[in-house]
């Protein structure tokens, strides 16, 4: 099998298409998907990518969100994300190849050494493939280049970041070793303007801070802020320590940070920061309220005021 077996494989497809192509891989690095771009000549080709941007994944170096940026000069190009997306699916009209490889240069076979691949051609109208594309369809959200250089940005931040979350690559794919998460930033409030990218004067350890709970939390890219902090408070009460809230219908602190204490191995002005932060984001993103029982006391309801 030639080095480069697969990356022939997929060029031939490309280079078959009249009207539609549709590439759809997790992780996608810029000079492959230039490639493929370069594949379809000069023809009237529709292109739809679709592919996933996680701040860790970029920072692992498996992922390049600057893919936009060949959208962004190409209209015949466009790009949008499916968060829990796995599925590597390449169809040019009525042709269509599946398989493991994604659009990187090792799993293409386009740098040494490569991935062990495959990929297989199969009627575009099978079932398995139609049901992917639909629920693409369903849940993919547009992407495009300021996207991407946010993202880029939030990545960067984490990678030049010695206390990042530790990120483990094999070959291609990138599966994130996530250490032991608690909420870092003590304003919670903090966290979506940063999601969207809007404009922050914070400082650099401050917003160093909510990267590394961005990262953490792996929020789905273009949530409005409703939707947003549903999402944050599900990751919430994956703790094991808020799950006993919804459990037992409170959570004291001294059992909040004795809890800590045991999972984590910290010391006790760690654990009492890290109870004390849940708090916070409870009482942000979740109808709860603090009540001052000697040591406070989370229980569920607004907080009057």
């Amino acid at each position: 099998m030639r080095p480069d077996h697969v990356w022939g494989q997929l060029h031939e497809l490309l280079s078959s298409a009249r009207e539609r192509v549709v590439l759809v891989a997790p992780f996608i690095k810029k000079e492959v998907f230039a490639a493929a771009v370069a594949a379809l000549g000069d023809r009237d080709v529709e292109l739809l990518c679709v592919t996933r941007w996680g701040v860790m994944e970029i920072a692992a170096g498996v992922s390049d969100p600057e893919i936009a940026e060949i959208a962004e000069r190409d209209p015949r190009v466009s790009i949008v994300l499916c968060h829990d997306l796995h599925a590597k699916v390449y169809v040019a009209d009525e042709r269509c190849l599946v398989g493991s490889a994604n659009l990187t240069g090792r799993a293409t076979g386009r740098r040494i050494p490569k991935n062990l691949e495959l990929l297989v051609e199969v009627p575009v109208e099978h079932p398995e493939v139609q049901s992917v594309l639909e629920q693409i369809q369903q849940s993919a959200v547009p992407a495009d280049a300021e996207m991407g250089r946010r993202l880029r940005e939030q990545a960067n931040l984490l990678a030049g970041d010695e206390d990042r979350p530790q990120v483990v690559v094999i070959a291609d794919e990138a599966e994130s070793i996530r250490t032991l998460w608690r909420p870092e930033t003590r304003t919670p409030q903090r966290l979506y303007r940063v999601y969207r990218g809007l404009k922050c004067d914070f400082p650099s350890e401050i917003l160093a801070g909510v990267v590394r709970d961005l990262a953490h939390l792996d929020v789905p890219p273009g949530l409005d802020e409703t939707a947003f902090s549903r999402a944050v408070r599900t990751c919430l009460y994956g703790l094991p320590e808020v799950a006993a809230l919804a459990r037992k219908g409170s959570l004291n602190q001294v059992d909040l940070e004795q809890s800590i204490l045991e999972a984590d191995g910290c010391g006790e002005e760690v654990a009492q920061r890290a109870a004390e932060n849940i708090a916070e984001w409870l009482k942000y993103f979740d109808e709860v309220r603090i009540v001052s029982t000697g040591p406070w006391e989370i229980r569920p309801g607004r907080e009057f005021r």
